[in-house]
């Protein structure tokens, strides 16, 4: 019997094993144009915090007691559409469970890239796209440019050093610990910062001594402050994430905002849903990356079905190291 995770109650602050419940889901047959496809890997993402919360966002609230939505790969088990014949792997929004019932129109068929199937939800899929489109786009970021990256170990982050770094720009990651901290500098990053050894705005200062012009933000908090403090005139933040207040829900301090208007700078928040119309430019470049040899993977895995709840907590603990991912 197919089996999905489900939110038993709202996370105050930081998740815990019981606000989540594994559940049996009912018998469901295939409807014309449907597939049946059975989960091979799930993506847990640091957005899925927001949607366990009651409120009104760019995305509706996950529904308490009903399955749970995610980013999955599969294959096509049982199929009442010509166009995805039975065997055809593919990606879809129903993850957090080991089989899926959907309309053939909402699974996309899996690039043909030389990559595992895996990637993409990692690098070659949203989260890459993320990086690719913040960086280039809602950036601008250009050849010259200092760019800061905040948690630069992560799937996003870690895309973004090596793509500014591909279009020859110098960069600046933050990790937390040195293991991480090791595995950016491999990627290519001209200084990484530790941000668990001390104060992250000196830090910042030390390493970018002529200042940054672009920020990638994932995290805000301390690291949304340093960035505006080192900030050059005119540069540009993409604000991806926030990571560091998601579970406690803390005000932002901004310390260092009037920079904004000293600085003329240009700070703007962004969804990757907003840029799919540029898919083919993203496939495009990270192929010819790829196989030049430009790029480089980190994936965290966790195995079974039962483990989704434990990955995605971990995101919030520094359980991960490039992409957090459920094997089933």
């Amino acid at each position: 019997m197919p089996r999905a995770w489900s939110l038993k109650s709202r996370p105050k602050g930081m998740p815990q094993p019981g606000d989540f419940d594994l559940v049996d889901l009912p018998a469901q047959p295939l409807g014309e144009g449907e597939v049946r496809i059975a989960n091979r890997w799930l993506s847990v993402d640091p957005y899925m915090r927001g949607r366990m919360n009651d409120v009104k966002s760019y995305v509706p609230p996950f529904a308490l007691g009903e399955p749970m939505q995610g980013g999955a790969i599969g294959e096509v088990i049982e199929s009442r559409d010509a166009s995805v014949p039975v065997g055809t792997r593919v990606q879809h929004m129903l993850g957090w469970r080991d089989e899926a019932v959907v309309p053939a129109s909402q699974v996309q068929k899996l690039p043909d890239l030389d990559v595992p199937d895996q990637a993409f939800l990692g690098q070659f899929g949203m989260p890459g796209m993320t990086a690719y489109f913040g960086l280039l786009e809602v950036a601008a970021a250009k050849p010259g440019d200092v760019v800061f990256v905040s948690a630069a170990a992560g799937a996003v982050g870690s895309t973004v050093v090596q793509i500014a770094k591909a279009k020859g720009m110098t960069v600046i990651g933050s990790a937390g610990g040195t293991q991480k901290c090791a595995w950016v500098k491999s990627l290519g990053a001209d200084a990484v910062i530790d941000y668990k050894a001390g104060d992250i705005v000196a830090a910042l200062a030390e390493a970018a001594p002529k200042g940054i012009d672009v920020y990638f933000d994932n995290v805000g908090g301390d690291h949304l402050d340093a960035a505006l403090l080192a900030a050059n005139p005119h540069a540009r933040f993409a604000i991806c994430g926030m990571i560091d207040i998601y579970n406690d829900g803390k005000p932002q301090s901004l310390k260092y905002l009037a920079k904004v208007i000293g600085a003329r700078l240009t700070i703007k928040g962004f969804i990757v849903s907003d840029h799919l119309a540029g898919a083919a430019d993203f496939y495009r470049e990270m192929g010819g990356w790829l196989s030049e040899g430009k790029l480089k993977r980190e994936e965290t895995v966790m195995d079974g079905l039962e483990r989704t709840p434990d990955a995605f907590m971990g995101l919030f603990t520094g359980g991960n190291t490039g992409k957090m991912l459920v094997r089933i």
